[in-house]
Parts: structure tokens; C-alpha cells; sequence
């Protein structure tokens, strides 16, 4: 550790990515990537003449492409703002609703980016268990005065909580925030957009990254009152006012137009998951019921360091979390039919070799 380093830096609790290698060909089932390329109508709109505007700032409201999420969501501009990734709006939230007097709750199996984020500006969080099921319990977090954040669904366990829980919170406590992390709710899952108007202290968090293949364009966005959106902005405009590049406003503008396109890639995904869980199952696998793009599985027959480990020997990356609860738990992205057939013939493989 360097010496250089403060104090407060040497507290820090750093999210660890999922694998990304270079220097060898994986079918990559590790960090919930779509395998469908991004829209065609996004492809279009990547002009060269916007390329070579890469010389002039983004514009820092982000109006075309919140106005273009506003009008998906039948919701107004003031209603959304657009950041970096949706990691970059979680710590927006993170810095406007927490602090000194202002707690933070969420469970102790969930994204791990929340951690981070919470050493990173050095809160107190309240770690509250899922149920022996995994489960998501809403009555657990009804006496909590300060934020919640719900990954819904849930990562990596995949499951979800019902858009009826998450309005018993909303009313529990109407001067508290609760924020909803919907990265996965377009595969499966009840989102809670439909009660912005309703509840003045819902914040919806969403990605482009999973189901409209933007991972790489980076762009998430948030949903709520305009109070919500204006303390995000207020935090934003102290922090980075550019936020979000000129290409990555363009293509996330046209991948939130192509509904069709959406709908198809989302369709494809749901239907993937489905025959990989029936698959699972014949081998004798346990599967979390998953609303996401991915699965939560383990193996009486195999821990799950080990098949991550002989899966990754074999040219297949899944995702292994060696951490309490959940250490015999693979997580499984959804990729193509092809990629799965591949997964499951090597899964049969190595569990006869045993």
C-alpha cells in the first residue's frame, strides 16, 4: 500500500469487477453482459459528423436523452437524470441521502458496489439479512428510519420483490428515501416506475448496460420527483457536470427508442433462462428463482470455487463469490443458446468425471 495514500483511501472496501481478459477467448458468462450486439437504429445514429464533435464538451443536462427516457417512461424530463453507468447515480444517492444523521440500509447478500460505495463516503450501514430462502422480507426494513436500497431483483441471487412490498415501505415512512436498483427489472420483474407520480420519495435506478447492450456505452439514469432529481444534481454538478460523453447521449437516446428491438433481445433472454434452469435442474442442480439475466445455482456434487474454477480451465468464465452464505452458489449469465449449450455440455462433462 502506498505511502502517499490517506487515511480515508486506506479505509476503502473496493468492488472487485468481474473477469474481463484479454489475452484469451472465454465464452463469457460472468458478468452479465447481453450477447446481442447493440440496437441497429443506435448503429445509425453513430455518425461520423458526431464523431468529430468529440472536440467540443457533452452538454451537461443531458436534455435529448432524458426527454427520451421521460417520453419511454410517460414521465416528465424533470423526472430523470442520466449519469455514467447507474453506478455513478447510485453514489450520486449515496452522497445526497446519506450522511451524518441520514443511515443507509440494504441486505447483506446483494450488489457488493454498495459497500463500496459506502466506505467511499465513509457511512454507517445498516446490513440487514435476507431470510434463509433468500428472500427479501420488506418487514424487516419497516422500522429503519434512514435510506434503503433494494436491488430488485436481487443480485446475484436474481429474485425479486414484489411492487406491492416496496409500496408498503414507500408508505411505512414517507420521509424517508427509498431507492430502487432496477439494473435487471426488464427481464421478468414488477418495477416500481409506475408509482413516481405517487410516492414523492421513490428513487428508481436503472442501466442501459443488461437489456438494451450498452455495458459498454455506459449510461444509467434515475427516476423520481423532481425534489429526488434535483438533490441528484446538486451532488452531479458538485462532482462531474459532463457526466455522460457525446456518443453515449446519442446511443443511448436510440437504444431507448427501439422498443421492438428491446422487446425482442428481452424476449430472447427470458426464454434462454428458462431452458438453462430446466437444464440445471436435470443435473441435479439447485436454481434460485430468477427475474434477472442471469441464474444463481449450486451442486451437491461440485463446490462452487470448484466448478467455477474447472469451468474457467475449460474456457468458460461464470461468476464465484467466496463469501458467507453464498459460497457454494455459481452465478450464471444468460448468454446465446449456443453459449449455453456449451455451458451445460461442459457442466455434464465434468460431473461424470467425478
Amino acid at each position: 500500500m502506498s505511502r502517499f495514500l490517506s487515511k480515508e483511501a486506506a479505509r476503502l472496501a473496493p468492488y472487485t469487477p468481474g473477469e474481463q481478459p484479454t489475452d484469451a477467448q472465454y465464452i463469457k458468462l460472468n458478468t452479465n453482459e447481453s450477447p446481442f450486439p447493440p440496437s441497429p437504429k443506435l448503429m445509425k445514429a453513430m455518425t461520423r459528423a458526431e464523431g468529430l464533435k468529440l472536440n467540443l464538451y457533452s452538454d451537461p443536462t443531458c436534455s435529448h436523452l432524458n426527454e427520451a427516457i421521460a417520453c419511454h417512461f410517460e414521465l416528465q424530463p424533470e423526472n430523470v437524470i442520466s449519469g455514467n453507468g447507474s453506478d455513478e447515480i447510485l453514489a450520486f444517492a449515496f452522497r445526497a441521502f446519506c450522511g451524518e444523521g441520514k443511515g443507509v440500509a440494504y441486505a447483506d447478500v446483494t450488489y457488493g458496489f454498495y459497500k463500496a460505495q459506502v466506505a467511499l463516503f465513509g457511512l454507517e450501514p445498516t446490513i440487514i439479512p435476507l431470510r434463509e430462502d433468500f428472500t427479501l422480507n420488506v418487514d424487516d426494513y419497516m422500522d429503519f428510519p434512514g435510506t434503503i436500497v433494494i436491488a430488485n431483483p436481487n443480485a446475484p441471487t436474481g429474485m425479486a420483490v414484489s411492487r406491492m412490498d416496496i409500496q408498503r415501505l414507500l408508505e411505512a415512512n414517507p420521509d424517508r428515501v427509498v431507492i430502487v436498483d432496477e439494473a435487471y427489472v426488464d427481464f421478468g420483474a414488477e418495477s416500481c416506475v409506475p408509482m413516481i407520480y405517487r410516492y414523492d420519495n421513490l428513487l428508481v435506478v436503472q442501466t442501459m448496460s443488461k437489456s438494451r447492450q450498452l455495458a459498454g456505452g455506459r449510461v444509467g439514469y434515475a427516476l423520481g420527483s423532481p425534489e429526488l432529481i434535483g438533490a441528484l444534481n446538486r451532488v452531479k454538478y458538485s462532482f462531474n457536470p459532463y457526466n455522460v460523453n457525446r456518443l453515449s447521449l446519442i446511443a443511448g437516446a436510440a437504444a431507448v427508442e427501439d422498443e421492438a428491438y428491446f422487446q425482442q433481445c428481452c424476449g430472447a433472454i427470458q426464454g434462454n433462462r428458462k431452458w438453462l434452469v430446466s437444464e440445471l435442474e436435470a443435473l441435479g442442480f439447485t436454481v434460485l428463482p430468477s427475474y434477472a439475466n442471469f441464474v444463481f445455482a449450486k451442486s451437491d456434487q461440485i463446490g462452487g470455487g470448484d466448478l467455477y474454477r474447472l469451468l474457467k480451465e475449460n474456457g468458460i468464465l461464470v461468476r464465484w463469490f467466496d463469501a458467507d452464505r453464498i459460497r457454494d452458489y455459481v452465478r450464471i449469465t444468460i448468454g446465446s443458446m449456443e453459449q449455453l449449450v456449451e455451458l451445460v455440455d461442459e457442466i455434464s462433462r465434468l460431473l461424470e468425471d467425478m
